[in-house]
């Protein structure tokens, strides 16, 4: 059975409940993951999990090697990507200490952050219209409705660059084009997770208001830990009931998400590309 994969957060290091096998350091031609990955089980599942800014906190979101993340799991049969994310929230009624199941992005990253696994030599345009996988986010949505945990589902996540927090003037702006929640992370992670044929589904906790509420006049790193902290039990109910509920087989499309995408003609493509992206794109050449 294949293997399901979790990205921790902030605050979130560790999973209560897991039963660990081993830790796993590997390299990838990507360079160096976040932090070692836990391969432990859970609920009779395999999972693998990962802290997506190294135990400890020390990695920023613009420096997280996303790529070398997302290749990890990848290459330790992870077929599905459980991200627990922090998220601020910019619409009234999604409040602090809610949860939301992420369902669009919006870039406002400054493109620092290697976002595609397809360069030097080969290319490839994966579709993205719908970024998460629907059935994934469908198991996290009724698994925290049926926990009775206030969650909001077909929502938009703005992805800003950070590492600071947003100013008031692009806190408003964002508010004026409709978007919902707020984070520095999980555009990056959606991307790869499709170009790497893997299911990815956000489930992003509330921590304030940005700075755009009058009650939130500013947000405080101290604001965000401490809300945080008080969800992640909540996360961690939510990811063991949603991980019963997970079929072994998948009927959505992000397993073939390269059938069409690769245009480079497999003539062309550098042996060094070839070899380095087997595991990806193996099945196709």
């Amino acid at each position: 059975m294949a293997r399901i994969g979790i990205i921790g957060g902030s605050g979130l290091y560790k999973i209560e409940g897991i039963k660990i096998k081993k830790e796993i350091e590997l390299e990838t031609p990507f360079g160096s993951p976040s932090d070692k990955f836990v391969l432990g089980e859970l609920e009779a599942r395999e999972v693998v999990f990962l802290p997506r800014h190294g135990v400890g906190h020390y990695i920023s979101p613009s420096e997280i090697n996303y790529r070398a993340n997302i290749f990890g799991m990848k290459k330790l049969g992870v077929e599905r990507i459980i991200s627990v994310t922090a998220c601020g929230s910019l619409k009234e009624e999604l409040r602090p200490l809610d949860f939301v199941v992420v369902e669009q992005f919006v870039d406002r990253t400054n493109s620092g952050r290697k976002m595609t696994f397809f360069e030097n030599g080969i290319v490839a345009h994966i579709e993205f219209s719908h970024p998460v996988c629907s059935e994934l986010a469908d198991v996290l949505y009724r698994t925290a409705k049926n926990l009775n945990i206030r969650v909001h589902r077909g929502k938009t996540y703005i992805n800003m660059e950070g590492p600071a927090f947003s100013t008031l003037a692009e806190s408003n702006l964002y508010r004026q084009w409709g978007i919902d929640v707020i984070g520095m992370t999980n555009l990056a992670e959606a991307k790869l997770s499709r170009e790497a044929e893997i299911c990815y589904a956000s489930l992003a906790a509330v921590t304030d208001y940005d700075c755009w509420h009058p009650s939130h006049a500013s947000v405080s790193i101290d604001m965000v830990i401490g809300n945080l902290q008080k969800n992640i039990k909540n996360a961690q109910r939510i990811l063991i009931e949603a991980i019963k509920n997970i079929k072994p087989e998948r009927t959505c499309a992000c397993k073939d998400a390269l059938k069409y995408a690769i245009i480079t003609d497999k003539k062309l493509i550098p042996p060094k590309v070839k070899e380095d992206l087997e595991i990806i794109i193996g099945k196709y050449l």
